[in-house]
């Protein structure tokens, strides 16, 4: 389906570092099908690559909101929290 097209094609921008182009593509799939919590995740992944923890946070909760057993998500939710309060801390 067009949401997994735009999900995949999201991943190979991501892997060949073309994050503004994959966080079209992965927003493209929420569009399309807002409860596939795969995009929100990837998206997150990019947002919280680039800095940007605060969207990336709220990426991770929408999927755990959607599927509550995603490993990864609450993993990588706790790890943005971490590394935001850092970022904080060192003051920038």
């Amino acid at each position: 389906d067009l949401a997994t097209a735009l999900n995949d094609r999201g991943q190979a921008r991501y892997l060949r570092v073309e994050f503004a182009a994959a966080v079209q593509d992965f927003t493209a799939a929420i569009e399309c099908q807002p409860g596939f919590e795969v995009p929100y995740y990837n998206r997150g992944l990019v947002r919280y690559r680039l800095g940007d923890f605060d969207e990336a946070m709220k990426d991770f909760r929408k999927v755990l909101e959607l599927n509550p057993q995603f490993e990864d998500a609450a993993l990588s939710l706790k790890q943005a929290m971490l590394d935001k309060e850092e970022k904080e801390k060192r003051g920038y």
